[in-house]
């Protein structure tokens, strides 16, 4: 007969075999031409805490074990990302200096700014989609909010007096706001900060009211029970957000909105170590604890080819600009 294993030992193995999943490695990919011959720079234009440094470090983390060289991360941000992604603009097209890019940085800036200082369509080639993700709108533990009911009640009742912050002036979490306040009566006031550590840090601090940010800024927080979400910005509940509702299930209108995050090398880098960096990223992001990370942080794995990422850039400028002009928000 077949012994029937205990629960214990099932348990074990279990945790076995997902502790091997956690430590497979990509397959290194071989260098081309020469190419990477030295660590690769990704230009993360935030400070840390954010999405956006983030979403680089799942990559850049395990990259090495692909390419053999050290994955560097500089965190330059200001101006909504503008300096970070000009200074990428302006590096050397030689593969070795990446932005990570996101749909407010690439899509909403060059309507929002008078004078960005990059063009996303003429100043860079775009490598791939890491991943996509809804935004969520947070308060912390200790406030009376604990509804979306309640903020809409609140900020009716007070209007203006509500303040929420965000990652920054031109940041999609900035749009969601103003959508939120100009189109569905929602009243709030923005306060806009340099990348989502410095506003979770205020938010935590109960100096402002409100968050919009990305999922994987928070989602460890509202896990420890740190912060409580209100609402997420998808077209359907994910991962670790499965218990929060939706905008639109609110009966809230023109309020989805999704987040991405991407890679990008400067204009000119070669179709050659394009396709390079594409293929060692990829590798990168389907490694198990890779994925696991993204998952876990609330959003998907995407891993799109650049001519998938650069079709998506183009759909987005174009919904985004309209948006902009629509909300009538602008930083000059």
């Amino acid at each position: 007969m077949f012994a029937i294993p205990t629960l214990a030992r099932m348990l074990a193995a279990s945790l076995a075999a997902l502790a091997l999943l956690s430590q497979a490695t990509a397959e290194p990919l071989a260098a081309r031409n020469g190419f990477p011959a030295q660590p690769i720079r990704f230009v993360s234009p935030f400070p840390p805490g954010g999405g956006n440094d983030a979403s680089t470090r799942w990559v850049t983390t395990r990259l090495p074990e692909v390419t053999g060289q050290p994955a560097v991360v500089e965190n330059r941000g200001g101006a909504g990302g503008n300096i970070g992604a000009k200074a990428v603009a302006e590096a050397k097209p030689d593969g070795y200096t990446l932005l990570t890019g996101q749909v407010s940085l690439m899509a909403v800036n060059p309507t929002l700014y008078g004078a960005p200082g990059f063009d996303p369509l003429k100043n860079f080639v775009p490598i791939t989609q890491i991943n996509a993700a809804p935004l969520a709108i947070v308060v912390p533990a200790a406030s009376p909010l604990k509804s979306f009911a309640d903020l809409a009640e609140r900020s009716k009742s007070a209007p203006g007096r509500v303040t929420y912050a965000t990652p920054g002036n031109g940041t999609l979490s900035h749009l969601v706001g103003v959508v939120l306040s100009k189109e569905n009566g929602v009243p709030m006031t923005h306060v806009p900060y340099k990348g989502a550590g410095p506003a979770i840090n205020d938010l935590l601090g109960q100096q402002v009211d409100v968050l919009i940010t990305s999922t994987s800024s928070v989602a460890g927080m509202i896990q420890s029970g740190q912060v409580r979400a209100l609402a997420v910005t998808s077209p359907r509940r994910i991962g670790v957000f499965g218990k929060v509702p939706t905008l639109e299930e609110l009966g809230y209108r023109n309020a989805r909105f999704e987040d991405w995050y991407g890679f990008f090398a400067p204009a000119g880098t070669s179709p050659e170590r394009v396709a390079y960096l594409h293929e060692a990223i990829v590798r990168t992001l389907r490694m198990p604890e890779v994925t696991r990370l993204i998952v876990e942080g609330g959003s998907e794995v995407v891993a799109s080819t650049p001519e998938a990422f650069a079709a998506q850039l183009r759909q987005d400028i174009d919904r985004w600009s309209r948006v902009v002009k629509l909300s009538g928000a602008k930083v000059e």
